[in-house]
């Protein structure tokens, strides 16, 4: 697996859910993502549900913007078209570092499906399958 320290994603500050790319290859992704606690999806000192599945989103594209070496051009813009099998045990705090694997499961045409996992330290505390259409730049 390679390592990379930027990512390129359409979103911009403060929507910005992922802080680096940690590992990837020809399906999987792995991003890490240090949870502030001014982050927009933090309530009450804990990074609630809407930011962990964008986060999962995130990874997905910084993964594909990654892979498809297209350095230096704007990044497509994804929308995310179901969530399925979502779980979460438990919520980050702000202050924790968040770590997400996503894996390719399928890809037809612009519509990818992926499964992403979030993990705190060790722990799977969130897990969804997403299916995500690309649009044109």
């Amino acid at each position: 697996m390679a390592s990379f320290k930027e990512i390129n994603i359409p979103q911009k500050p403060p929507m910005v859910m992922v802080d680096r790319i940690v590992e990837i290859n020809d399906m999987t992704t792995v991003t890490a993502f240090l949870i502030r606690a001014d982050n927009v999806f933090v309530d009450n000192g804990l990074f609630r549900e809407p930011g962990l599945i964008e986060n999962i989103a995130q990874s997905a594209a910084a993964g594909m913007e990654a892979r498809s070496g297209e350095a230096g051009e704007e990044p497509k813009s994804g929308y995310i078209g179901a969530v399925r099998d979502l779980k979460i045990s438990s919520l980050p705090k702000a202050g924790d570092e968040i770590t997400t694997t996503i894996t390719v499961t399928h890809q037809v045409f612009n519509a990818i499906v992926v499964s992403g996992q979030i993990r705190l330290n060790s722990e799977v505390i969130a897990e969804c399958e997403l299916r995500i259409f690309i649009g044109n730049r």
